[in-house]
């Protein structure tokens, strides 16, 4: 008995207006991926992350946030994504902004104990969830300042 039960919740859940047939869940799903792209950019050094991506994910964000809470029905896997994304924006923006950094760990100085380059040892393992990517241990090249263009006199 009880597995009709939850047949017939399954299958309600299913055909319902958020359930699995419809945009309202798979466009949250895949939605997600801003957000796990954000908890990866966690592990890389800040000058690595781009204010005005970070920023213009922020924007996106919080205006999505009210879509997913006034949009009938309410989208709560929507609203859930987005204030997950949000939070990881905000972390990421205060980062390149020079605030705390509680997870990225600079590669430690050196492999080499002793003089001359015979460069002793294997490279230093990536830590938690870091990715070793080629070019991770390279610094990011600056940005060239804006081009602004000259007033007429």
């Amino acid at each position: 008995m009880a597995a009709a039960k939850t047949g017939g919740a399954l299958m309600t859940w299913v055909r319902s207006p958020t359930g699995p047939m419809t945009t309202h869940f798979w466009g949250p799903v895949t939605n997600w991926g801003l957000s796990i792209a954000g908890f990866v950019d966690m592990y890389k050094p800040p000058d690595a992350v781009s204010e005005r991506m970070t920023g213009a994910l922020c924007v996106y964000s919080a205006l999505f946030m009210r879509f997913a809470w006034r949009v009938q029905p309410r989208n709560m896997l929507l609203f859930y994504c987005h204030a997950t994304n949000e939070t990881v924006q905000l972390y990421q923006l205060q980062r390149c902004l020079g605030g705390v950094d509680f997870l990225y760990k600079p590669p430690s100085g050196g492999g080499s104990t002793g003089e001359g380059g015979g460069g002793g040892g294997a490279p230093p393992k990536p830590q938690g969830l870091a990715v070793a990517l080629p070019g991770a241990g390279e610094t990011a090249v600056p940005r060239p300042p804006p081009v602004v263009p000259p007033v007429a006199a």
